[in-house]
Parts: structure tokens; C-alpha cells; sequence
């Protein structure tokens, strides 16, 4: 034991050119895991913002806004809660009650809450369970602004979540790929051991002293960089529009920053010891297939990459690859909406490039007879890429995993929402429409107009299966005949014209989704009723709602209003004539066109950002590791370099042969990552194809919009790539020169 620590402590001493790449990329992506860590338990406990509305009054009572059904569980039933748009105002005769324990304040403008001079208890034993009673800094749920709170902290949590999946991925993924390259580059150390009578055991404990060496080290270090990064990432979240501007991470996971104990949270272990289980498990995969091997064979391997995918690695990967291609065609087969899901194109993409990277050492041979280079320093190039496939897949892998990932998510978002943009586009018939919060008409007609349409936003619930209480976007309009005139509806059974008050338009996703069933529902403002279905929507791409009427919408105000002209009315008067006789907050009149720029835009500005936060990471992260796998590769070749000058080369044509082999690396995984791309965006465009309605009555004409590939963010990453692989390459190979290699 003794001597392998001995071993091993001399062999980090000597080899540190080695095992820096490997520390670097332990302790980047163990940073990685707990900012993002960190970022997930500031929005998990957000700071509690003081009362507004009613801050002077210690008692606030609000109706409830939660709708809450018995569903089953197995063999047991259970509460489903899901939070209502429109929920009741608290009734006159408890109104009356609460006055005679005190004054009771109400807000005109919102009478949703009011607000007692009494005490709690006294209030408690009035209420009971008719209503909500709030105090302390739970009055702040009666203000309007907690809502909004609310929604941007899930916002968050949902971003952060998808950053910390694809982070701790990348950082998974390079970390072990790193230890493997590492091992790779030692074989001829690990041939001269075996021949002095080293046992297979022997290596492998000596290189699990090593790894554990450096993980514990790493992870140390990655865990102090995420405690000093995890506020940048709060900054950064806020100054893209992604989170509020109260949103703070304090860097230690806990509120009291100077206790020890901060160090014990949850992200920093997660952190920890997700670094140093990946540091130890890459080095002992890597390990056991270099013990396996005998002194002969290790010391041939070590100059030509002969067999670079065991066997193991290779079951490996076409597993994965069948998985993922299965997964794709089963949801296609099954439910070819969840394929648009964000948290289905931001997660299983990750199978089908886990499984490239798995595979590329047996690829990139392929890729890379497709390649020809001019001249006898591009034929040396290809050859020596060949020849050193480890060294070529080692770093076309990191390039090959920020290609899929930039292609397949920003792809990904931005099909859908073209998708979701041109859907809207062909459901609109209108020429003009308003909106606010709100809006009422006047009684008198206007010019110009032949068809009104006010609608409201609301919502509908259904017990789906018994089993799960489901929400339901809808809107609720006062005139369908008018919704018939102003729109154009996916509708593949029934008549929306046929909706009234005791009916439903529905789509083909809810359970029972045939004219004339009747369905038993919970509307926005927690009522139960049973409604028949009126008529059937297609499915689209999930933004084909729920439609009642207006006496099925509880409180909601109308917020939009569809207009259809007259033919031959000018637009210009019709809008002066309609916003005349408009009411309400913050009224806006715009075109059809216009207010369908503004509200289905290509990628939500916050989406997009969140993005390129997520992918920026990514890069930076493989880009360092790039150019540790670089470092590293140019340590062990001042042999193969002072080979080829001794025969000839001139020091720029070596210069150029180190560039035109990273270049071709570069190449080779970015082909690897456009091929991964194609299959996850080829399985989204047959979504899309899937769930285009049929043209006919009432049908859109198909959505035709297509798959969108980012070339512009493919290209940079695939530039930042070349330039680091490029620079690291060359550079790394004067470094060795410039400090004891003799020269070459």
C-alpha cells in the first residue's frame, strides 16, 4: 500500500502536465453542478418580500384559489391540488361577520381580499374554512404582484433545472472522457510496468490512488469556484430577463454565509461527490483495459492506435443508440406532442450524443477517409489523425457534444415556436384585434366592422382517468358565431357555433373527446359542472385550447377582442373608430399580423437567452477542456516532432501539420454533431407532420414551417472550437520545446 501511494505521488509530481487537464476538467465541472445547485436552492426557498396591499392590517382574508379533488393513487385515493385563475370573492355575509370584529379595508380596484383590524384567532374562528386567513408575511400572497412572483421563481426553477441536467451531462461526460484520454496517453508507462513484473492489479490500484488523488483535490477546488460563481450566475439570470430583480443566490446554499455548516448543503455534496465518483470511475474503466492487456501489446498499441473500442464500450453505445432511436419512434408512434415538450427535446437528446461520444473512436475513421487534403503535409495530417484515433476522437468529442447540443436545443426551440407561430397565423381570420385588461365595448355599432369576438383567458380542469386532476387552457367568448367569423379552428368533428352555456369545445388530447359527451369539469373559478362536448379541435401543436362561454368563465375579464372587417373598410379607420369604442386598462388596437409578431415570436426572448446562457456554458466548459486534451495530447509528442524535423520538416510545416490535425479533429466531430442533430430534428419535423391538421372545413393548411437549424450559433461554436483546438495545439507543442524538450 505504501509503495503505491508512493508510486503515486511521485507519478503527479512528474506527470502534472498530465493530470492538470484531468484536474481542470474535474474541478470546471464540479463548479458547474453546484452554481447550478446552488441557483435551485435559492429558488426552492425565495426570500419572503414584505406585505404591500395590506400592510397596515394584521389580518388579511382572501377566498380560496386552489381547487382541490380526490383522485386515485393505487389502490388508495389522494388530493390533487391545482391553483385556480378566478377564484371567488369572499361572500357578502362573511363580509358582514368579519365587520363585526373590526374595520374591514377592501381595494376597489382588485376586490379579491380584504383586510381586518382584529386578531388573528378571532378572525380564524369566523373564517373557518370559507376563506383564506393570512398573516405576518404571508399577507404578501393578497398583493398583485405575488402572483407574478410566483411564476418568474417556476420560471427559474424550470430553467436552472434544465442548465444543471445539461451542465452536470457536458461535465460528466468530458470529466470521464479526460480520465480515459489521460490513461490513453500512458499505455507505453503501463507496457514498461507489465514488463517489469507489475501485476494487472498493481496498475489499476496505482491508477485508482491517482484519480482518487486528483478527484478529492478537483472537487475541493470546483466546489469553492461554484461558491464564488453561483452570485455571477444570479446576475447573470437577472440582467438576461430570466429571473426577478430580487432574485439572490448568497454562494453558500444557506442564509448564515459564515457557518461551516453552508459547506455541508446539499449542492456541494451533490457537487462533490458527483466530481469525484466520475473522476475515479473514468480512470478505472480505463484502467481495467490497460491491466488487461500484456507488456508487448501495450508498448506496439502505444505508437498506432490499433484496437481503441473494446468491446464492452462498443455494446455500449449502439445500446444507446438504439435507445434513443427507439425512444423517437415509440413516442411517434404513441404521443407525437411530447416530442415538442421543452423537457423532452432539452433531455433525450442527450442519448443519442452520449451515444456518438461512446462511438467515436469507431467513426471518426470513417469521417475522416471522406477528408482530402492537398499536399504531402495534408496527406501527413490525415494519416496521423488516423493513426492516433484516440488523440482525434479525444478531441472531436467535446466538439462534437457542444455541436449536437447547440443544434438539437436551439433547434429544437425554435422549430416549435415557428411551428406554434404559423399555427396561430392560420387560425386567425381576423384583420384587427384588441387587447387589455379588462375591455368593454360600447353598445353602439362600429363603422366598418362585421364581426366582434371578445374573449377571456381562463381555465377548465378534468380528472383525467380518475387518476390525476388535469389543467386546461381555454378561453371563454360571449358570441361563438362571432368566434366562427373571426377565426379559423382545426375543428375535425362538431360546430363551435353549436357552443352555449351548457357545452364545450374540446381537442383530441382529453379523454373523451366525442360530440355529445358529456364531461364532468371544474372551471376557472373552482365551480363543478358538466358540460357536453360541442365540437373537437386537432391537436396542433398544444396551443389548441379549451373554449366556453362567458358564463362558464366565473370573473374573468375579456382581455382580447377579434374584429372582422367589412370588405372595403380601411384598416386605418377601423382602428380609430374601434379603440373610440374600446374601454378598459392598457388598450391596444394592432393588425392581425402585428399582434401576432408580438405574441408568438420565432423564440421568447427569455427562452432564447436562457439558451445561449446554457450553451455559452457548455462552450466555455468543452472549450477548456479542448484545450486541456490539447495540452495534454502535445506532452507526449516532442518524440514524433523531432522525428519529423530530423527527416526534413521545416518548424512551419510542422506548425502546419499540428493545425490541419486539430482542424481535422474539429471537422470530424463536428460532422459526428451535425449527424446527431439531424436525427433529433428529423424526429421533430416528423412531429410536426404528424400533428398537422388535414386540409379541409374549418382545417388549417399544415404546418409547413419545418425544422430551423441555428447555423449562426453552430458556427460559432464550431469557430471558438477550431480557434482553441488550433491555438492549444500549437502552442502547446512550443511550450514543451521552450521548457527542457530539446529541439525539434
Amino acid at each position: 500500500m505504501l509503495t503505491t501511494l508512493a508510486s503515486a505521488w511521485a507519478n503527479l509530481r512528474t506527470r502534472r502536465h498530465l493530470f492538470a487537464g484531468a484536474f481542470v476538467a474535474v474541478a470546471l465541472g464540479v463548479a458547474l453542478v453546484a452554481s447550478m445547485g446552488l441557483g435551485l436552492a435559492a429558488a426552492a426557498d425565495p426570500p419572503a418580500g414584505k406585505p404591500q396591499r395590506f400592510a397596515a392590517q394584521p389580518v388579511v382574508v382572501m377566498p380560496h384559489d386552489t381547487l382541490t379533488v380526490e383522485v386515485d393513487r393505487g389502490p388508495h385515493s389522494a388530493l390533487d391540488s391545482k391553483k385556480i385563475p378566478h377564484p371567488q370573492p369572499v361572500d357578502k355575509e362573511l363580509l358582514r361577520e368579519l365587520a363585526g370584529l373590526g374595520t374591514v379595508h377592501r381595494d376597489h380596484l382588485a376586490p379579491d381580499a380584504v383586510g381586518v383590524d382584529a386578531s388573528a384567532a378571532a378572525v380564524r374562528r369566523v373564517v373557518g374554512d370559507r376563506a383564506q386567513v393570512l398573516t405576518g408575511a404571508a399577507r404578501r400572497l393578497a398583493d398583485p404582484g405575488a402572483e407574478r412572483d410566483a411564476q418568474a421563481v417556476v420560471a427559474v426553477r424550470a430553467m436552472l433545472g434544465t442548465a444543471g441536467g445539461v451542465s452536470a451531462f457536458v461535465a460528466v461526460f468530458v470529466t470521464a472522457s479526460t480520465f480515459a484520454f489521460v490513461v490513453a496517453l500512458r499505455r507505453r508507462e503501463f507496457g514498461l510496468l507489465r514488463l517489469a513484473g507489475a501485476t494487472p492489479g498493481r496498475v489499476r490500484r496505482q491508477l485508482f490512488t491517482e484519480a482518487l488523488a486528483v478527484g478529492v483535490a478537483a472537487s475541493a477546488t470546483g466546489c469553492a469556484l461554484g461558491s464564488w460563481g453561483a452570485p455571477l450566475l444570479a446576475r447573470a439570470l437577472i440582467d438576461n430577463g430570466i429571473a426577478p430583480p430580487w432574485f439572490t443566490v448568497s454562494g453558500t446554499g444557506t442564509p448564515q454565509s459564515t457557518s461551516w455548516t453552508s459547506w455541508t448543503s446539499w449542492p456541494f455534496q451533490l457537487a462533490f461527490w458527483t466530481g469525484l465518483f466520475v473522476a475515479v470511475t473514468g480512470a478505472w474503466a480505463a484502467s481495467r483495459r490497460a491491466g488487461r492487456i500484456g507488456p508487448v501489446e501495450a508498448l506496439r498499441d502505444a505508437d498506432v492506435d490499433t484496437d481503441v473500442m473494446p468491446w464492452s464500450r462498443r455494446i455500449v453505445g449502439a445500446a444507446l443508440l438504439a435507445l434513443g432511436l427507439g425512444l423517437t419512434v415509440h413516442t411517434l408512434w404513441t404521443d407525437p406532442s411530447a416530442l415538442l415538450k421543452r423537457k423532452t427535446y432539452t433531455t433525450q437528446p442527450m442519448i443519442l450524443i452520449t451515444a456518438a461520444a461512446a462511438l467515436a473512436p469507431l467513426l471518426v475513421r470513417p469521417v475522416l477517409r471522406m477528408i482530402r487534403l492537398p499536399g504531402a503535409v495534408g496527406l501527413l495530417v490525415r494519416e496521423n489523425a488516423a493513426a492516433s484515433v484516440r488523440r482525434t476522437a479525444a478531441v472531436a468529442a467535446p466538439v462534437l457534444v457542444t455541436v449536437a447540443l447547440a443544434g438539437s436545443l436551439m433547434g429544437s426551440a425554435e422549430s416549435v415556436s415557428a411551428a406554434k407561430a404559423q399555427e396561430a397565423s392560420e387560425q386567425t381570420n381576423s384583420q384587427l384585434i384588441a387587447t387589455g385588461d379588462d375591455l368593454s365595448l360600447a353598445r353602439r355599432p362600429v363603422p366598418g366592422v362585421a364581426a366582434l369576438s371578445p374573449s377571456a383567458s381562463t381555465a377548465v380542469f378534468v380528472r383525467e382517468e380518475g387518476t390525476a386532476l388535469l389543467r386546461s387552457e381555454a378561453r371563454a367568448v360571449s358570441d361563438p358565431a362571432a368566434l366562427a367569423a373571426t377565426s379559423r379552428l382545426p375543428v375535425v368533428s362538431g360546430d363551435i357555433r353549436h357552443l352555449d352555456d351548457r357545452s364545450i369545445v374540446v381537442n383530441e388530447e382529453w379523454e373523451h373527446h366525442r360530440v355529445g359527451d358529456r364531461l364532468t369539469v371544474w372551471l376557472g373559478d373552482g365551480r363543478r359542472t358538466t358540460l357536453r362536448v360541442a365540437a373537437v379541435l386537432a391537436h396542433g401543436t398544444g396551443d389548441n385550447g379549451a373554449y366556453v362561454t362567458m358564463a362558464n368563465a366565473g370573473a374573468a375579464p375579456v382581455d382580447r377582442i377579434d374584429v372582422r372587417l367589412m370588405p372595403g373598410t380601411a384598416p386605418a379607420a377601423a382602428t380609430d373608430a374601434l379603440r373610440a369604442a374600446t374601454s378598459g386598462h392598457d388598450v391596444r388596437v394592432r393588425t392581425a399580423a402585428a399582434w401576432l409578431d408580438a405574441t408568438h415570436p420565432r423564440v421568447k426572448p427569455q427562452t432564447r437567452q436562457g439558451m445561449l446562457l446554457l450553451l455559452g456554458i457548455a462552450l466555455t466548459y468543452a472549450a477548456i477542456s479542448l484545450a486541456g486534451t490539447q495540452l495534454m495530447a502535445a506532452s507526449v509528442r516532442d518524440g514524433e516532432l523531432r522525428a519529423l524535423r530530423r527527416a526534413g520538416a521545416t518548424r512551419a510545416q510542422v506548425r502546419l501539420m499540428l493545425a490541419g490535425e486539430a482542424l481535422v479533429a474539429v471537422a470530424a466531430g463536428t460532422a459526428l454533431g451535425l449527424a446527431v442533430t439531424a436525427l433529433n430534428l428529423g424526429g421533430l419535423a416528423a412531429a410536426l407532420a404528424l400533428l398537422s391538421p388535414e386540409s379541409g372545413a374549418g382545417a388549417g393548411a399544415g404546418l409547413e414551417a419545418g425544422v430551423v437549424v441555428p447555423w449562426g450559433v453552430v458556427s460559432s461554436a464550431v469557430g471558438v472550437c477550431a480557434v482553441v483546438a488550433v491555438g492549444t495545439g500549437v502552442l502547446g507543442a512550443g511550450w514543451e520545446r521552450r521548457n527542457g524538450v530539446d529541439e525539434w
